[in-house]
């Protein structure tokens, strides 16, 4: 099945020490990393998922941050930056083409969150390609397994998210005084009736307080979310959240890695663990 406008095609981490990044998560998920100096891309257990791009001091001063931005794939990048204004939103980085790679702008919601949206152009020898950089099918070491949404408004969000890429609410989970997790699903992968789970892309949640501002986590699959766990720490990273059970048995958490870009590990916890 070919992607669809809505679906997650990559992910890239902007970080100021790129050498230190690559040996952090290469230890910690066995991806590969190679290509340019200038734009270093990651493979997984099966396939390219992203890339990963060094903060610059032009990037520092204009208010960018260590961290992880998801591509978003759209029929069009010019409409959808139009759209995107229209909405509420403003683009960070105007629309661009990039040879063999295709059309790019990044573009911020009308509640702060960053994403880059892109219109793909690959050589003709790879046109027929499909992204698993997120998994939406099955389980895949290394790829991402669900995109979070953290967000100062969950019901703007996701009508402005809904509106303009075909993601509507599939369920909810009470998180008591936090408010409600609710589930997201690509309407354009599992329409309305479709079985329970299919198309699930992520979720939307209130912004904590301890927050500082909106912003998406991509979680990453691991074989052992306690081992994936020490790991984090003993090579210089944080551990925001320790591994908590989540529906379907499985566990997460959520980390800085040692450059200070939040994300998240997603896996289950070994038998006797």
């Amino acid at each position: 099945m070919a992607n669809h406008h809505g679906d997650f095609i990559w992910y890239e981490l902007i970080t100021p020490d790129v050498p230190a990044a690559e040996r952090f998560y290469a230890g910690l998920l066995g991806w590969k990393i190679g290509g340019e100096p200038t734009y270093r891309h990651i493979e997984a257990s099966e396939g390219a998922i992203g890339g990963m791009l060094a903060l610059s001091e032009d990037m520092k001063a204009g208010g960018a941050h260590p961290g992880w931005f998801g591509y978003i794939l759209v029929d069009d990048v010019d409409k959808m930056v139009a759209s995107v204004e229209d909405g509420g939103g403003r683009t960070l980085w105007p629309a661009r083409d990039m040879e063999n790679v295709g059309r790019i702008a990044m573009i911020v919601d009308p509640q702060g969150a960053p994403v880059y949206i892109m219109k793909p152009a690959p050589p003709v020898d790879r046109r027929d390609e499909e992204s698993h950089a997120f998994s939406y099918d099955r389980p895949r070491l290394g790829h991402c397994a669900w995109n979070e949404l953290s967000t100062t408004d969950p019901e703007a969000a996701k009508h402005f998210y809904g509106q303009r890429f075909g993601w509507v609410k599939d369920g909810e989970m009470d998180m008591g005084a936090l408010g409600k997790y609710e589930f997201l699903r690509h309407a354009g992968r599992a329409p309305e009736g479709s079985p329970m789970g299919q198309g699930m892309l992520g979720a939307v949640m209130p912004k904590m307080p301890q927050v500082p501002v909106s912003a998406w986590t991509f979680y990453f699959r691991v074989a052992d979310i306690d081992a994936a766990s020490a790991q984090i720490t003993s090579n210089g990273g944080t551990l925001l959240q320790e591994p908590i059970e989540i529906p379907g048995g499985e566990f997460s958490l959520n980390a800085l890695d040692p450059q200070g870009a939040a994300f998240g590990l997603v896996g289950p916890r070994k038998v006797g663990a």
